[in-house]
């Protein structure tokens, strides 16, 4: 998320929505769907999207949707077996070669995947006592200071190591952290400290702008910059959106609704409306960042009830259908800053914390890849294949000018890294606190609408 100064359209960098700092770990955590969708043929990817595939992940378009394809079948393996064996279930990703891998904790498991076609890995420890150790870690950064918990960026599991991996700023406060002996095999790394303020001139495509209050009110003195991320429907038939949590300018202001606008950077407060805030999340029980948004008669007539999502130059993606995320699986990510950049999910399974405007510390729980996003991005659709697979949430790259500079200002510490909140949690998680109103039975759009 980004600030524009009303009246004069500058873009700045926000508190939240690109605070976070992620780093590699496998996870596999709860999901409601298991069928694999159809996804498009090569031919139908937009150019700009082939561009980025061969840009970033040095793929073909056909190479980029069998591997996406290969890992939601992992995935759905994964699920299986873990549910069948948890204490010999250690993790599984894909590896760089595209290959499948199942950790395991006995030779016993280990012959089982290995004659269901999977490479195994053998390791010390379940999955189910590493996540046993995440929480015990977390309860104990809970506890300190908050000069000292705001040193941690993320908690990770790297199951292919059999250790939690605590990513901490690079400053003195991370370095006088006193890390308990409870929790065994935990790995530091360092990570570069926040940056000031960026100023740059948003896209159009793919961007909204909203703000507390009536774009007119001469109180005003900023409104937020975010991406539009996935369209859907519920069982009522209302036109909806997801996009990030945070970028709801009345998170956690009593029905929290504010206006959504297409930005007319030359006039503000004439910016024509498209929808409103209908709910929104950051942290909580879930750990989720999502908000929902619900689309007026013109966004609808612009198209936005249809099953795409938004890059460069107008270009779209069709969608067609879900994913979870599974470690190696390739992605590309679409947002109002750095339009389709690809990269791979490094995590599975991530927490960090992100910061409100009024300083309140959330923990966030999602997913990393390595793709670039840049502030302004946040709650943009990422995608692995053609299946929605989440939203933008935050990066460590929120204040580079652009993807080329976060590469190399990043290099020494490990590249850009993104942090998603998974869409079949979001789905859910509308679902089940709609009570039975605005978003009951919702779904994204994968068929055109007619209507």
């Amino acid at each position: 998320m980004r600030k524009l100064v009303a009246r004069s359209a500058a873009v700045r960098a926000a508190t939240i929505g690109c605070a976070a700092t992620v780093f590699l770990a496998p996870f596999f955590g709860t999901t409601f769907a298991s069928a694999t969708p159809t996804q498009l043929s090569a031919e139908s990817l937009p150019a700009e999207l082939v561009q980025a595939i061969s840009r970033d992940l040095k793929m073909t378009p056909a190479e980029y949707l069998e591997r996406s394809a290969r890992a939601q079948q992992l995935s759905d393996y994964a699920r299986d077996f873990r549910s069948e064996r948890p204490d010999s279930f250690a993790g599984a990703w894909i590896g760089t070669d595209g290959r499948p891998f199942v950790a395991v904790t006995s030779m016993d498991a280990a012959r089982i995947a290995t004659a269901d076609g999977y490479q195994t890995h053998l390791a010390p420890v379940s999955a189910n006592a590493l996540e046993n150790s995440m929480i015990q870690l977390n309860q104990w950064i809970n506890t300190l200071p908050r000069e000292l918990s705001t040193a941690i960026n993320s908690v990770a599991i790297d199951f292919l190591n059999s250790q939690l991996v605590l990513s901490v700023a690079n400053t003195p406060a991370g370095h006088v952290l006193n890390l308990p002996t409870l929790v065994t095999n935990i790995k530091v790394i360092l990570s570069p400290g926040s940056g000031g303020p960026v100023e740059r001139r948003p896209m159009g495509g793919d961007t909204y702008i909203s703000a507390p209050s009536s774009l007119r009110d001469a109180a005003l003195r900023s409104v937020d910059v975010c991406s539009f991320g996935f369209n859907g429907v519920d069982a009522a038939g209302n036109a909806l959106n997801i996009s990030a949590g945070h970028c709801d300018p009345n998170l956690g202001k009593g029905d929290q609704q504010a206006g959504v606008y297409l930005p007319n950077v030359k006039d503000i407060p004439s910016s024509p409306e498209l929808g409103t805030f209908m709910q929104a999340k950051l942290g909580g029980e879930t750990a989720l960042d999502y908000s929902v948004i619900k689309l007026n008669e013109r966004a609808v007539k612009a198209g936005m009830d249809q099953p795409s999502v938004r890059g460069s130059n107008g270009t779209t993606l069709t969608i067609t259908g879900t994913a979870d995320p599974v470690t190696g699986a390739p992605v590309c990510k679409s947002g109002q800053s750095s339009s389709f950049t690809c990269g791979f999910v490094v995590s599975d399974r991530v927490e960090t914390q992100l910061f409100t405007a009024e300083g309140v510390s959330k923990t966030v729980r999602g997913f990393a890849s390595s793709a670039c996003t840049l502030g302004g991005d946040s709650g943009g659709a990422i995608v692995t294949g053609t299946l929605a697979l989440g939203i933008t949430s935050g990066s460590n790259a929120a204040e580079a000018p652009n993807c080329d500079e976060a590469n190399v200002g990043l290099a020494q510490y490990g590249g850009t890294a993104s942090l998603g909140i998974p869409i079949r949690a979001i789905l859910a998680d509308i679902d089940a606190s709609s009570g039975g109103g605005l978003g009951s039975g919702v779904e994204l759009r994968t068929k055109q609408n007619a209507g």
